[in-house]
């Protein structure tokens, strides 16, 4: 790794919105180099729901630089692999958790567990604002003014919005200029009990008419649900929670597996996360003295598994290009040549994704099923492993990461 020598910027003020992943890592570094850092969330607190996440080369680099990856092991979910099933439970392929680039990872967390690590390390020497959201930005040559949703106001030198895929800090500051790609899939995400048929696998169903049921163990006792079907653009994301519940069990309907228990679920849950499956495309990522980063600014989709890697490893680089250079712009620049290559590099989503996965027909679930089963025998397997070894996941995860000297 190339170290670089930091410049000190003790006195240079940074506002960042939101409090999930790219947020609080970038103020973890931004603080380690000297920078005064507040984040705003518009949660009441610390938002600990959400699913699996798994933390993967360049990001888990970030980790470790970070001190966090034993606490990421440690918090590890306990899965040990994926099995593909058919409508009466029976196994069709077996992937056990195997190295850096299978279906399950050793670092595998929950989105909540490491938002709260990344509190936990930050909370110290970070300002936080909980309940509260950037309802106006006005900015000149000197500064950032800020209006709150609660009428305050504030001053900074610089505003990273970190707010997620519908960031609405992005809205102030771009408009529409960035693209939010619809990929042509809806997915709804909540946490369920834990029954005596959940084990440490993690179960994948799919079901004629174009969806995928998957249930997935955790480290806190209950189980993690998800599902998914192909769509055209309905807007789903839009509808109050009651219509969107509505929405989900007429979709759920006539699935087979466990539809019957996750439709039921459903109605009980007062956290399902159902949105449509987008990347987005952003033209610029800055615009004077402010900026984006994470999912606000270039969302890969949950597709490539690479989101929290992206966020993490563009929240270090950002904040060690600002550590450089006295100028913003100039340390804007930077960042974005570093950058913008292994962002457009992980949103390439291979050909046939997600339609491959979410068959119409009963004869394309058979032909899943089928593949998995051959994709997971021994002999494929051994093949792949003297073909591939670990360098697949370190080519999906080409990316410089210089020292920057604190």
């Amino acid at each position: 790794m190339k170290e670089i020598k930091c410049m000190k910027h003790v006195n240079k003020k940074i506002l960042i919105s939101g409090a999930s992943i790219a947020g609080p890592t970038l103020a973890f570094w931004l603080d380690r180099y000297g920078f005064d850092v507040t984040v705003v969330e518009r949660a009441k607190s610390l938002r600990l729901g959400g699913q699996n996440l798994d933390i993967r080369g360049a990001g888990r680099a970030v980790a470790r630089m970070m001190g966090i990856e034993k606490d990421i092991l440690a918090a590890n979910t306990g899965e040990i692999g994926l099995q593909f099933v058919d409508k009466d439970n029976h196994v069709k392929a077996a992937f056990p958790r195997d190295g850096s680039d299978g279906f399950t990872s050793e670092a595998e967390i929950l989105r909540g567990d490491l938002v709260n690590i990344l509190y936990e390390k930050t909370k110290d020497n970070v300002r936080y604002i909980f309940n509260k959201y950037i309802t106006g930005i006005d900015q000149n040559e000197s500064n950032v003014n800020v209006t709150y949703s609660d009428g305050e106001t504030d001053v900074f030198d610089l505003l990273i919005a970190a707010d997620g895929v519908r960031s609405t800090t992005r809205q102030l500051l771009f408009g529409d200029e960035p693209e939010i790609k619809f990929v042509g899939l809806y997915n709804a995400w909540y946490t369920i009990p834990k029954i005596e048929t959940d084990t440490k696998w993690a179960r994948w169903y799919t079901a004629p008419g174009a969806r995928v049921m998957v249930i997935r163990p955790d480290n806190h006792g209950t189980t993690r649900a998800s599902f998914s079907f192909l769509s055209e653009n309905k807007g789903y994301e839009k509808l109050p929670g009651q219509e969107q519940k509505r929405i989900l069990k007429e979709k759920l309907l006539g699935a087979g597996w466990e539809a019957s228990r996750l439709m039921e679920e459903i109605e009980k849950n007062d956290d399902v996360y159902f949105d449509g499956i987008s990347q987005v495309l952003a033209p610029r990522w800055f615009t004077g003295r402010a900026g984006m980063i994470g999912d606000a600014a270039y969302c890969p989709t949950p597709l490539t598994g690479m989101g929290t890697s992206l966020a993490m490893v563009g929240a270090y680089l950002l904040a060690g290009e600002l550590s450089q250079h006295l100028n913003h712009q100039a340390a804007f620049i930077a960042y974005e040549k570093r950058m913008r290559p292994y962002v457009e590099e992980v949103q390439s989503l291979p050909p046939g994704v997600p339609w491959l996965a979410h068959p119409k027909k009963k004869f394309g679930v058979k032909m899943v099923n089928t593949v998995a089963g051959i994709l997971a025998s021994p002999l494929v397997k051994k093949i792949g492993k003297l073909f591939g070894g670990k360098e697949k996941d370190v080519m999906k995860d080409k990316i410089e990461l210089p020292v920057f000297d604190s």
